[in-house]
């Protein structure tokens, strides 16, 4: 949500709107950047890494100061109270879904049904209390839908976009030496299905298939997957500084493996196809309808059947492939999302934005 959140601000900003934004962090900080006041409030570590505002009338209390128009949240856990504040003070108020929290969830902690009474009561809170809500996917918006119609709730889905002009194909080849370059990008913790893509490439080496791993990120669980990987060639690189450098890694990879089922959107798997490559990801979630026949391939999300879209996808000439990839992250630019979201912080409704 990173990359969003400063993408969309960036959107806003070059279209005059003046704003506040609102995060958590292990002390209260205040600063002035380019796109508008930042408010550090403090916040407690809840695992993972991941900090979260237990006290939102401290988050109330910022924004009585800044006195917004209207408000977008991505928070859906603990700011309840600040929604129900924006609606008390003729404030307009946004949620921006960017996670499907019953499949979050179960692949966290490995427990299925047991959440699912207790997210399907905070979703009908969720939209009783909320303007709009907003979904990236189709995918996404099938954990809204229902509660949403009963409560009269707006559903808007608004895919996300690429940074088009930095995620670049590169001229740059390797020489071939028939090693397969495989590529994963994300967080390492277990939401994420990391696991999924370093198995997916365990599975290709046990078929005897020249190949390496490059994985790019750090998460709480890196070394779980390094021992997954044995003596597969899987070579973990941690965080990469900088979009550029992250860019040529990816375009110098031969497939990029994004193959996590839970994931809403996927903005890894657009920023892969921006460099000119192809994507391998599971046949359901958000990612899967990136993925187009010409783009990339699909499988169930276990590794055998993902290795199977592997090879399948090295079937394709490489040229058509690369140029596939291209050509389908060039429909989700930028622009189109800030527009979409511009229109509905207006109190628009835009209907639903696809590619």
């Amino acid at each position: 949500m990173r990359t969003a959140i400063e993408q969309l601000g960036r959107g806003y900003v070059a279209a005059g709107a003046e704003r506040l934004l609102v995060i958590p962090g292990p002390v209260d900080a205040v600063r002035t950047t380019a796109l508008g006041d930042v408010v550090q409030v403090r916040a407690p570590r809840v695992g993972g890494g991941y900090r979260l505002i237990v006290e939102p009338w401290r988050v109330t209390e910022a924004l009585e100061r800044f006195g917004p128009t209207s408000v977008e949240w991505s928070d859906k856990l603990t700011l309840l109270p600040v929604a129900w504040w924006a609606r008390r003070n003729g404030v307009r108020s946004v949620l921006l879904s960017h996670e499907r929290m019953g499949d979050m969830f179960a692949m966290r902690t490995g427990l299925d049904t047991t959440s699912k009474v207790s997210i399907g009561v905070l979703n009908r809170v969720l939209v009783r209390s909320f303007d709009t809500v907003v979904v990236t996917s189709a995918y996404a918006e099938g954990e809204f839908r229902a509660v949403a119609d009963a409560a009269g709730c707006p559903i808007e889905r608004v895919p996300l976009g690429v940074d088009l002009d930095t995620f670049v194909p590169s001229s740059f080849r390797l020489p071939g030496d028939g090693v397969l370059r495989l590529a994963h990008a994300g967080r390492l913790s277990r939401e994420k299905s990391p696991h999924l893509a370093v198995a997916t490439a365990v599975e290709l080496h046990r078929r005897g298939i020249p190949l390496r791993l490059d994985v790019y990120g750090e998460g709480p669980h890196r070394d779980e997957l390094e021992a997954l990987a044995g003596e597969a060639p899987v070579h973990f690189h941690g965080y990469v500084d900088g979009r550029a450098a992250l860019r040529d890694r990816l375009a110098a990879a031969d497939v990029s493996l994004s193959v996590c089922p839970g994931e809403t959107f996927g903005l890894a798997v657009l920023e892969a196809l921006a460099c000119g490559t192809p994507v391998v990801t599971a046949d359901r979630g958000g990612a899967r309808e990136l993925v187009d026949a010409w783009c990339g391939a699909w499988g169930a999300p276990e590794p055998a059947a993902l290795a199977d879209a592997v090879l399948r996808l090295l079937a394709r000439p490489e040229a058509e492939r690369r140029t596939a990839a291209r050509r389908r992250a060039e429909q989700f630019g930028w622009d189109r999302t800030v527009a979409r979201m511009l229109a509905l912080h207006a109190g628009d409704r835009v209907g639903a934005l696809t590619a």
